[in-house]
Parts: C-alpha cells; structure tokens; sequence
C-alpha cells in the first residue's frame, strides 16, 4: 500500500489539507497526518481544529511514499520553523520520493532546497520567495515535486498526485466518482 505525510501548522489552509487527504484515502492511499506542534490538535486558518493521527515528531522517521504539504500563510510560517522538517523533505527526495507542496507551503521547499531546476506553482503572492519562475497554472508536476497554486486547485492538485503514486486509472476513478475532471 502506498503511504503519504501531510504535516499540518497551526494556520494550514483547511481545503487543501483535507481534500489532500480525501482524495488520497479515495484512491486507497494509507496517509498520515502529523501535527508539527507538541500535541496532535491543530488549528486551521479559518478556525477549525483538526486532529492529527499523530505527532510529527513521533513519525518522521517513517518511510513514504509521498510528504505532501498544506498551504496557508501561519501554516506555511510554521512549517518553515519547523527544523526537522527541512531535513525531512530533503531526505525524501534524495531517496527518489514524491514531495509536494501547495499554495504558500512550496516556499518551505525552497527553503529546505528540495527544488533544484523543477518548475514550479505556488500562491501567486508567494512568488517573490520563491527564488526562481513559477508557473501560473493550477498544478506542476515535475519528477519528483508536485507542486499546487492555491485553494481552488485543492483536488486538481491532490488527484495529480495521487495519479503519481498510484496510476492514471485509479485518479480518473476518484475523479469520476467526486464528479470532476482529472485535467
């Protein structure tokens, strides 16, 4: 079974955070979710606390398929503090695993340099933090970093990712079945 790691920061974009998990446990995705802070409760942008399976702290370790990262301005900044995570996402592509990133939360890979010469989306009021071009297009998918612009390509971007991990059949099923389009 393939496995995912959404670490959510207080502040993580909610829409993104749980259509990325949806759209992964649709399509038979095992993922796991970590609060970067020292419980497993953790607070949206707009409010709403969300449960984590777990302590990031308590499964960085672990192998994935996939390290998949929310967006949302304090979630992102949260995320960006958060050392281990750094290590982590470097770690992961330099085992040849998927890591992506949406909205704001692809600056956190520049950041930990995980993009080298990818092309890249992000949060068009990100870009300038970006140290490179971006790509004005919902969804990038470059080797190994998938990268999303903002809420509204949530579960575009989710189901490019899961057509990464698993196949093109099993996204497009998800898709139909949520009634979208797999673009």
């Amino acid at each position: 079974m393939k496995t995912a790691l959404v670490p959510l920061a207080d502040g993580f974009e909610d829409i993104e955070a749980v259509s990325i998990v949806d759209v992964l446990r649709r399509g038979g995705v095992r993922v796991v979710t970590a609060s970067v802070g020292p419980d497993r409760i953790v607070n949206s942008a707009h409010g709403i606390k969300m449960e984590a399976d777990a302590r990031l702290m308590d499964v960085i370790e672990d192998a994935y398929d996939a390290i998949i990262l929310p967006g949302g301005g304090d979630g992102t900044k949260n995320l960006l503090a958060c050392e281990p995570l750094a290590a982590r996402l470097q770690g992961q592509k330099a085992s040849g695993r998927l890591v992506c990133a949406i909205c704001a939360a692809p600056v956190v890979l520049e950041a930990a340099g995980v993009i080298e010469g990818e092309d890249v989306t992000c949060y068009p009021a990100c870009s300038s933090q970006m140290g490179r071009p971006v790509q004005p297009v919902p969804v990038v998918a470059d080797g190994q970093i998938i990268t999303g612009q903002g809420p509204g390509a949530a579960v575009l971007f989710a189901l490019v990712v899961l057509a990464n991990l698993m196949d093109e059949r099993v996204a497009h099923g998800v898709a139909n079945g949520m009634l979208t389009e797999l673009a």
